[in-house]
């Protein structure tokens, strides 16, 4: 196990109505912002968070897939049961007094305040990656331990940011390269891992061959209305119908490829559910 340290029609009314019909699509990866103001008191995020830790620990776990939960499970579109997924790696982490601990260090994709479809990549740690949460439910897909270290030295190499696209959309496609979000760009880390290359082309043709996204079921007409007045919703990278990355079609993809130790949904009671 591991050890370590805690720590009358007019515009307005279009643009109200555009709002109303992509709430299902926007929600589905709304919390992917760093910024957002708590729900629940800093006592309980901050023991939930470290029951995660624990758990991972426990798991002997040094890197693995970490989701959350930013909206009310009845706003999420169906199939989708997390809004923001990232990688934790268990690392050295500087603490304030200058002093080093060891503990979770989570690697994110974050969407850039007041420009909602760049993103940038930012390393914050549990507490931090909860703080926002609607609900304290964490998502945690544990690899095997070859593709753990895989995944660590990825990350060690920067091939994480390497493969990062900044051009972001909540629904973005997870054949190509026009746009990327956190669970997307968390697939692209998994792919870059697993077949030792950041060539996009060849990312992207392994996934076709190998990846079952989920499918987005809503009216294309109103996507592409939201899409006009929302700048991090687009379809711009979709031909037909709308398929997107999530949390549980990564936990099944590794899986159905022998590459996942354990998936499972962590509540705030410290119960562990399978969540595939």
């Amino acid at each position: 196990m591991i050890g370590f340290s805690l720590f009358t029609t007019s515009k307005y009314t279009v643009l109200a109505l555009s709002m109303i019909i992509t709430a299902s699509i926007t929600t589905a990866h709304a919390g992917s912002t760093q910024v957002a103001e708590p729900k629940h008191s800093v006592k309980e995020i901050t023991t939930f968070a470290k029951q995660v830790e624990k758990y991972a620990a426990k798991q002997d776990a040094r890197a693995f897939i970490i989701a959350r939960m930013g909206r009310p499970k009845k706003d999420l579109p169906k199939g989708i049961s997390f809004t923001h997924t990232a990688i934790a790696v268990y690392s050295d982490i500087q603490l304030g007094n200058g002093q080093t601990a060891r503990g979770y260090a989570i690697h994110n994709l974050y969407q850039n305040e007041g420009q909602l479809d760049t993103s940038s990549l930012v390393i914050d740690y549990p507490t931090d990656f909860f703080w926002g949460a609607e609900e304290l439910k964490a998502g945690i897909i544990i690899p095997t331990k070859d593709l753990q270290q895989r995944i660590i030295e990825a990350i060690t190499l920067g091939k994480n940011k390497d493969v990062h696209n900044s051009n972001y959309s909540v629904i973005a496609n997870p054949f190509n390269n026009q746009f990327q979000n956190c669970t997307e760009h968390t697939l692209d880390v998994i792919n870059t891992s697993i077949y030792q290359t950041t060539d996009s082309v060849r990312l992207k043709r392994n996934a076709k061959s190998h990846f079952q996204p989920q499918r987005v079921k809503t009216n294309r007409f109103k996507l592409m209305l939201g899409s006009a007045f929302m700048d991090d919703v687009t379809t711009k990278d979709h031909d037909g119908k709308i398929y997107t990355a999530t949390f549980t079609t990564i936990a099944k993809y590794l899986n159905n490829n022998q590459l996942m130790q354990s998936s499972v949904v962590f509540d705030q009671q410290g119960k562990a559910t399978n969540l595939i």
